[in-house]
């Protein structure tokens, strides 16, 4: 088991004086506090005998009507019976990784990927190979040439893990045509596609974008990843898999001998709020605010990040990934960073084999547009003294820092 590097940065970007760009948490306070505080006093007036008592291992019944509901928006045509509820969708991940990864099997990743999945599969002791992305997300021939190169060296891909829309860390999308081509090769291959998509209903102009599992065949699975942690409120920790009913089963035997039964309050207040209140407009007020957030985000990084740097420009998310000067480490700058008063998460915590020194994963979500502009002002500081350090003394051993398989000035 391994740490996680933005976990490891809470402590520190939690302090006051500190602009944290580095934790990707989502902004409670534009939820309807005194709403959700009379649903939840409603729920527990009328129904709580039932909200506080065991319950199903596979989650609330009314509550998997709701989250098919919720995945039509992206084109997913699901039955309730199907949908095993979790404590959010990371342990949806980890029971994933329980039923179907043995020590020394494979999981194919974007590179970069979601941190934690890093270390969930390395807690399963499973290997992580990536597979280089652009700006239209994952290359779909670079995925197959993966996974040939694993089958004829003995250790076939189990699993391929993909965050397709407003990816974390990269915030890239993966594009449509593209997603027909990923599922083919991933058909041809026998590889199950484990879609994790927690952000896709905060797009921030359009309608959402097509989920993979919408255009998964009969004869090819798709097990979709989804949460409500991003749009209504992480801390209930409601999130789901969608899975085939064989996979279902072993999802829900997996939940019983981890925590027994999830919680019937928190499902029972995400499905009273649901069908109670205007969730639809709810989400148009967390797209607008994080819409205004990611704008201030790339005003600031256009205004003071220094020549050579460059960054995504996500259409969707919490998230941009920006790649330094040539030669720049953001793991070696940070604590100069932090002593600038502003965090940021270093780019070697969303690789597996070490590699993104030259990224770094900014988070725009939670901060005020002010608090950004000012955090990237700081920033952008910090990246000149480094290129003036560099300058000065030249480079100490930090090379490029990107590595063969990571995303960088392609991106747009």
């Amino acid at each position: 088991m391994i740490a996680s590097e933005v976990r490891a940065l809470f402590a520190v970007a939690s302090r006051p004086e500190v602009v944290s760009l580095a934790g990707g948490m989502p902004n409670v306070s534009a939820l309807p506090l005194d709403t959700v505080s009379a649903v939840m006093a409603d729920l527990v007036t009328r129904q709580g005998a039932v909200a506080l008592q065991y319950g199903s291992a596979q989650g609330v019944e009314s509550l998997r009507e709701s989250v098919c509901e919720v995945m039509a928006l992206e084109g997913i045509a699901a039955r309730p019976d199907d949908v095993v509820v979790t404590s959010g969708s990371q342990q949806a991940l980890d029971l994933v990784a329980k039923v179907f990864l043995d020590p020394g099997d494979t999981v194919v990743t974007e590179a970069p990927t979601y941190v934690t999945a890093i270390s969930t599969f390395a807690a399963y002791q499973a290997r992580v190979a990536h597979v280089p992305m652009d700006g239209d997300g994952v290359v779909p021939e670079a995925l197959a040439e993966v996974f040939g190169r694993l089958r004829a060296g003995g250790r076939p891909a189990k699993l391929f893990y993909t965050v397709p829309t407003f990816q974390n860390p990269a915030g890239v999308t993966l594009t449509a045509e593209r997603r027909h081509r990923v599922l083919e090769v991933c058909r041809r291959a026998g590889v199950l596609v484990l879609e994790d998509n927690p952000y896709g209903l905060l797009r921030y102009d359009g309608e959402p974008v097509r989920a993979l599992r919408a255009d998964a065949g009969r004869d090819h699975e798709v097990v979709y990843l989804g949460s409500f942690s991003k749009t209504f409120a992480p801390g209930l920790r409601v999130g789901w898999a969608l899975a085939p009913s064989a996979v279902r089963d072993k999802l829900v035997l997996a939940a019983e001998s981890a925590v027994l039964s999830q919680s019937p309050l928190t499902q029972l207040v995400v499905d009273r709020y649901l069908r109670t209140q205007p969730w639809g407009d709810q989400l148009k007020v967390f797209r607008e605010m994080y819409r205004e957030r990611r704008d201030a985000m790339l005003r600031a990084l256009a205004e003071h990040m220094p020549p050579g740097t460059t960054w995504t420009v996500p259409e969707g998310g919490f998230f941009v990934w920006a790649t330094l000067p040539e030669g720049l480490d953001a793991k070696a700058m940070l604590p100069r960073a932090v002593s600038a008063r502003v965090a940021y998460v270093p780019g070697t915590g969303f690789f597996a084999d070490g590699g993104g020194r030259a990224h770094m994963r900014l988070s725009f979500c939670y901060p005020p547009p002010e608090r950004i502009a000012e955090g990237v002002r700081r920033l952008g500081d910090v990246v000149a003294g480094e290129i003036a350090l560099r300058g000065t003394f030249g480079v100490t051993g930090a090379g490029d820092g990107r590595g063969p398989q990571s995303p960088g000035a392609e991106l747009p």
